[in-house]
């Protein structure tokens, strides 16, 4: 042990990072991510007195910060897990207000059990977005006119169901010609299961009820009434809410069977203004989770930014994905992130922007066919962050999903490099700062076209590697080509003076720029192909009039 305290005394901090990182890695991988040896802890508090007194310089590929799904307003995240024809969704609870207010009505394909129905912790959602957000990573460039000594450590390896009040009456649900096919309470919810024979007498059973539903939502919730789809009604209950003592309310987690794998949405855009956005965090035994009725689409990855961008990071991700958004079409899902998390896999992240989840987080989750093995699990599991921004429009149909046998890691990873410093009086010094300033203007490039913020005004980023704007980010004015006009005797040519009003069948020949190679751009080769046929035709009339007063 005083051997293992001298050698990190005398490790230089770079080194002493990138041996952190890595004896870190290779403790998760052999612990299963849960057990820590009394040496790793030793080791542990000495790199960290050590590190937090010398000069802050981190590891290749360090976490710098996180796009998290705060960013986006009017944000919901769901969890779907799938295994064979059985899926849990977990439904985040983001609503704010007074909770009596408080009603959700989800379309599903089978009539739940009470065992199917439960609650549980909202931290599900905060670590599987900590762990799979959008992430910016750092490296440090080495000066080249400095040897610096590196050191290897490898030595170091070594609730009851309860009937809610019978305020619903028979009698009122036969009027409507609404079946509740099964009511429960759960934790704080009061949980209805209900059928119907058409849209207009759902709606208003649901008003009378008390629940409150957007306008609009009748023509909604007719196709799902056609496809013999069930109602999942869900109100709080108040007095289950006081014992409590929160106001906050619990994520909600069904599961049931059935062949169908999708998402409904459509009743939740029925009186949205604008677009909404969704994070669906999706488990399967088999791969990437993918959506069959819109493209699933990558988010830009894996690309050099400028240094400054660390300071507006949360800002970059956000234009770079609706940018992304609006060149690839406004009807596509995201991928964000996939990756399999596996017992057997050794690496979750590169890097991790939070904590990989645990076995007790992927039973929360849904995922229970992962059994516990040491302390870590055994199983199969693939993890796949999509992100869909969506409204009526655009989203006609609700999410249809699909299991893929692709387990190709992905992450939506930005990288940012800082420069050496010191002097640079060798040979290598001036090619260094050469290279490092092409790098730099390569940066610039490449954050404009990501984002569409102004650069011009970061000119001295390229040469001053102690570089910091003066202000957030510009936005680049968009520019409206000029229409183009087409001479007026031109126009009037084609567009008679006696009815402007009258639509002229000549109208529709006035000249148009040709994409046809052959055309010389003036937009005239189609005009005189009319006049040419009826050329050739009256030189072949004629011939052949002189051929027969010959005979």
């Amino acid at each position: 042990m005083k051997k293992l305290l001298k050698d990190v005394r005398t490790m230089p901090a770079s080194a002493l990072n990138e041996t952190f990182q890595r004896i870190v890695n290779r403790q998760y991988q052999k612990a299963g991510r849960r057990h820590l040896t009394p040496i790793f802890v030793a080791w542990l508090i000495a790199a960290t007195i050590i590190i937090g007194a010398s000069s802050a310089r981190a590891f290749c590929g360090f976490y710098v910060a996180k796009a998290d799904a705060s960013l986006f307003n009017k944000t919901s995240q769901v969890i779907l897990v799938r295994e064979g024809n059985r899926t849990t969704i977990t439904m985040s609870s983001d609503f704010e207000g007074d909770a009596k207010d408080f009603a959700m009505v989800v379309p599903v394909p089978v009539v739940l059990q009470r065992n199917e129905i439960k609650t549980v912790p909202a931290q599900i959602f905060t670590t599987l977005d900590g762990y799979s957000g959008p992430r910016l990573v750092e490296y440090y460039d080495e000066n080249p006119c400095q040897v610096i000594e590196r050191y290897e450590m490898d030595q170091l390896s070594g609730v009851e169901e309860a009937m809610p009040s019978e305020a619903v009456a028979k009698s009122s649900a036969d009027n409507y010609h609404v079946k509740i096919e099964a009511r429960y309470t759960v934790d704080e919810y009061d949980v209805l299961l209900l059928s119907a024979d058409e849209s207009s007498g759902l709606e208003k059973w649901l008003v009378a009820n008390g629940y409150r539903i957007p306008e609009g939502a009748r023509e909604v919730l007719q196709p799902y009434i056609n496809s013999g789809m069930k109602f999942f009604v869900v109100k709080v209950n108040q007095e289950e809410l006081k014992k409590k003592g929160t106001t906050f309310l619990s994520p909600l987690q069904i599961t049931f069977n059935s062949p169908k794998f999708m998402l409904p949405i459509r009743l939740g855009m029925a009186n949205a203004k604008g677009t909404q956005d969704m994070i669906v965090y999706a488990f399967t035994p088999t791969g990437r989770v993918e959506t069959t009725n819109y493209r699933t689409v990558k988010v830009p990855t894996d690309k050099n930014v400028p240094e400054f961008v660390q300071h507006y990071f949360g800002q970059f991700y956000v234009d770079t994905y609706r940018k992304h958004r609006r060149e690839q079409g406004a009807a596509n899902v995201f991928l964000e992130y996939a990756w399999d998390v596996s017992g057997s896999v050794r690496q979750f992240c590169d890097p991790c922007t939070g904590p990989p989840p645990m076995l007790q987080d992927l039973i929360t989750a849904g995922v229970d066919w992962v059994q516990q093995y040491h302390y870590g699990y055994n199983g199969n599991v693939f993890f796949t962050r999509l992100h869909v921004t969506y409204d009526r429009k655009s989203f006609p149909q609700d999410l249809q999903f699909q299991e893929t046998p692709n387990k190709e890691n992905f992450q939506a990873r930005y990288i940012i490099t800082h420069p050496a410093y010191g002097t640079f009086d060798c040979e290598e010094g001036g090619r260094y700062i050469k290279a490092t300033q092409q790098r730099r203007t390569r940066e610039l490039q490449q954050l404009a076209l990501l984002t569409g913020w102004e650069t011009s005004g970061y000119g001295a980023y390229i040469s001053n590697f102690n570089y910091s704007p003066d202000g957030p980010p510009v936005y680049r004015k968009a520019t409206v080509p000029a229409e183009k006009k087409l001479p007026q005797d031109t126009i009037n040519r084609f567009v008679p003076e006696k009815n402007p009003g009258q639509i002229d069948q000549g109208a529709f020949n006035v000249p148009f720029n040709s994409d046809s190679p052959d055309d010389d751009g003036n937009g005239h080769a189609g005009i005189w192909i009319i006049p040419g046929m009826v050329m050739l035709l009256a030189l072949m009339f004629f011939s052949g009039r002189k051929k027969t007063v010959a005979k």
